[in-house]
Formats: structure tokens, C-alpha cells, sequence
């Protein structure tokens, strides 16, 4: 009996020394992202799935604000010595991170460091291309990729007799229609001004936003996006702002809920605003490719990608890392990303999600969520449409909507405008050289 009780309490000891071992405890990966809604219920299911499949880690994702304050807090963080493990970054703060040395781990050292099974030619290169260096090794994790595509209300086109518009003539013509017809406040729209007005117009049309290919070639790049197609395009929305045939609607994505009130009939923005559009929409829609120009040679040519990707940052533990690298593994599942895919309109960022999407039969009935992988693919890219990469984007882009607002209230020419915003964004890119340039 005296062995008995000694044999229990060795065994309850060694249990209460096991659970006290540092070896079991769970190492916390903090991800901290930008997504709102639909796609922050996307966020949280991707971490409690991850967390539900293996017990050594628990990513934990934190809401930081949009993706400029993100941005903004990881950084802070990173100077403070508390940065995150994963910090979501939208594509056009790729410049800035490339440039902010020893604050981030490349995901290629990372997932070769840690031993995980890793092919960068599994992902979609028009998608990881943008994350990448001139060698094809991969900085970020392409999560959230996504291109401008125009959402139609089909329901109100009907009503007004309007064929869904394939050029910009024809949108604007349609837009005047709508407008008469029972939209007096907006015949179109869009959000993100910068993106769609000047970044997306300028590739889908094969004409450059900046030289040395809009900054992927060298910081060293100027911008020219004040060229004729673009004040043209500029001239023609303040135009119709004047009687509402147009609306802005502001900076970032705040005004998408235009659409899926029935406000506005026709409005361009991300293709990842699917999910709300879905949830939120009480009439028949469908995404159509970007308008373009006829009379520029070439168009359309291919749009490029928006949306964000992974950052790992700098500092962490080596058993930090295996965790980081095994969540990376887990997003890139087949089964997940197809997931991701048909929940949040966001593009799959492999080549196999894709190809099972197809194969489901998953396009027939949504042919919208195939959009802008179309886009995308629509032609080889060019010099002018492989992407962009200039630093302090997020200033930038407020300076060039700054413009573009002024021109929109009258307050300047279309030409004074975007002649100012490449003035002023030129100084800002120097500025940036000389500290990115060691």
C-alpha cells in the first residue's frame, strides 16, 4: 500500500513538472492585419483553424486600423522593440519595408532556415512577382491579392435600359442614363482615387505611372503620370462631377457602401469587396472587367495586383519563426486557399487553388471571382504594367489625391493637377532615395 501511495504521488509530481515545462507551452504568433468585415471573419477562422490543428503555437490576429496605419503601428512597434510576428502589408508598402533593414526576415531565408517544404513556382507570378526580388526570391507572403474590377448593378442597369459598359465612352454614357434614371446623386463611382485613376488606368492602357518600370528597376525612378491619357481621363470626371454623373468618393475604400445601398449603379473598386457585396447587396450584380480607352493602341493590356502581403519581422526567436513558417505552410494549402478564395473574392495564390477552382466548376456560377485573375493574365506584362515600387507610397498617395480633389472642386486644371502631384511626388521619392540608398 506504502508503494502505492509512493508510485501515485512520483506520478502526480511528474505530471504537475510536466505541465509547469516550458517545453509545452504554446508559443503566441501576433499577426497583426487590416481587415474589415467579411474578410476579418475570414482572418479569425484562418487562425482558429490553424490553432485547432496543432498545439505548439496559437497565432493570435489583432485589427491595427486600415492598411496605412498598419503599416504605420508595425513599424512604431518594431522601433519600440515590440513588433509584431506578421504584419499584413498593403502591396504598395513593399518599397518602404524592402527599405527598413533588419526590421524584416524574408520569407525566403525563413522558410529555408526553418526547413519547411517551400517552391516559390507553386505561387501565381503575376502575384508573387511583386513580392519579390530581381532574382525571383520572395520578401513577403502574397495573402490578400486582388485587382480593380468594375461592380454592376444589374438590377438598376436593366431598369434603365443600359448594356453593361466595356470602354470608358461607354461608362460615361451609361452613367448619364443611370443619372436621369433615377440616380441623381452618382451615376458612377469609385474608391481608392490613386489606384484606380492613376496606377490601374496607367497599366491596363500600357502607359508608365514613373520610369525605370515604375520603380521595380531602382528607387532612382520620376514620375509621369501626367501624360495625356491620364489628364485626359482627369478632365473628363470633372466633368461630370459637376452634375453628379460622377461622385467622388473619397480616398480609401469608406464610400464602397454606395453600391450595395443602390446608390450607385456602377463603381469601381477592389475585387475583394465580394464579400460585402454578397452580404450586404439586395439586387443582381456581377463584377466586369476595368473600361478602357479604344483609341490607345494595345488596350487593355493587363492590370496589376492590389491587396497585401505577409511581412515577417525582424527579432524574433528561433521557435517563433518555426511557427511563423508552419502558418505560411498551412495558408498555402490547396483546400485553404480555395477557401480563401471563394469567401473573400481574394485571388488564390496558387497556381493548384486555381486550377481546382476551375475544375470545380466554381467560375460557371461566379464568374465574377475569375475577373480580375483575367485581368491579370489578360497579356505579358510590360515595363509599364509589371507592377509598381515607390517609396512612402501611403504619402503619395495622399498628395496625388490631394491634386485630384483640387481639380474635381475647380480649384485647378486637370493639368495643373497631376503636374503638381508629380512635382511634389518627385521631391518625396528623393527624399526616399537617399535614405533607402546606402
Amino acid at each position: 500500500m506504502a508503494l502505492r501511495h509512493i508510485g501515485a504521488a512520483a506520478a502526480f509530481a511528474l505530471t504537475v513538472g510536466l505541465s509547469a515545462s516550458p517545453a509545452l507551452a504554446v508559443t503566441e504568433i501576433q499577426w497583426w492585419h487590416a481587415m474589415t468585415g467579411a474578410n476579418n471573419d475570414v482572418i479569425v477562422k484562418l487562425a482558429n483553424d490553424f490553432n485547432a490543428a496543432q498545439s505548439d503555437y496559437k497565432v493570435i490576429p489583432t485589427y491595427k486600423g486600415n492598411y496605412a496605419d498598419t503599416m504605420n503601428a508595425g513599424i512604431a512597434a518594431f522601433r519600440a522593440g515590440n513588433a509584431p510576428h506578421i504584419m499584413q502589408v498593403f502591396e504598395v508598402g513593399t518599397a518602404t519595408m524592402m527599405a527598413a533593414t533588419g526590421a524584416v526576415k524574408p520569407v525566403y531565408k525563413l522558410m529555408a532556415e526553418t526547413g519547411e517544404k517551400f517552391d516559390p513556382k507553386a505561387y501565381l507570378p503575376a502575384i508573387t512577382g511583386y513580392y519579390s526580388t530581381s532574382k525571383g526570391e520572395m520578401l513577403s507572403f502574397p495573402f490578400n491579392s486582388s485587382s480593380t474590377v468594375m461592380w454592376v448593378n444589374l438590377d438598376e442597369l436593366k431598369k434603365a435600359n443600359v448594356e453593361i459598359p466595356k470602354t470608358w465612352p461607354e461608362v460615361f454614357d451609361a452613367a448619364k442614363k443611370l443619372h436621369d434614371n433615377g440616380h441623381p446623386t452618382c451615376g458612377f463611382s469609385n474608391s481608392w482615387v490613386t489606384w484606380v485613376n492613376l496606377e490601374q488606368l496607367s497599366a491596363w492602357h500600357n502607359v508608365p505611372l514613373a520610369s525605370k518600370a515604375n520603380g521595380l528597376d531602382g528607387f532612382d525612378t520620376v514620375l509621369q503620370f501626367n501624360g495625356p491619357l491620364q489628364v485626359k481621363h482627369l478632365e473628363k470626371l470633372v466633368e461630370l462631377q459637376k452634375d453628379k454623373t460622377y461622385d467622388y468618393a473619397g480616398r480609401t475604400n469608406t464610400g464602397e457602401g454606395r453600391f450595395t445601398s443602390g446608390e450607385c449603379p456602377l463603381y469601381l473598386t477592389s475585387s475583394a469587396f465580394f464579400g460585402n457585396v454578397k452580404a450586404q447587396a439586395k439586387f443582381a450584380f456581377t463584377a466586369v472587367p476595368m473600361p478602357y480607352y479604344p483609341d490607345v493602341k494595345g488596350a487593355p493590356q493587363n492590370s496589376i495586383i492590389g491587396g497585401a502581403s505577409l511581412w515577417i519581422m525582424g527579432g524574433k526567436s528561433a521557435e517563433e519563426y518555426k511557427g511563423v513558417a508552419k502558418f505560411l505552410t498551412f495558408l498555402s494549402d490547396t483546400d485553404r486557399q480555395v477557401y480563401i478564395h471563394k469567401s473573400s473574392g481574394y485571388l488564390p495564390i496558387t497556381k493548384a487553388a486555381y486550377d481546382k477552382a476551375k475544375a470545380e466548376g466554381f467560375y460557371k456560377d461566379q464568374p465574377y471571382l475569375e475577373t480580375p485573375l483575367l485581368e491579370l493574365t489578360n497579356k505579358e506584362p510590360t515595363e509599364n504594367s509589371r507592377g509598381l515600387r515607390l517609396g512612402n507610397m501611403v504619402q503619395l498617395r495622399d498628395v496625388w489625391a490631394e491634386e485630384i480633389e483640387q481639380a474635381l472642386a475647380g480649384k485647378k486644371t486637370a493639368k495643373q493637377a497631376l503636374d503638381s502631384a508629380v512635382e511634389r511626388g518627385n521631391t518625396m521619392l528623393r527624399q526616399f532615395e537617399k535614405t533607402a540608398v546606402k
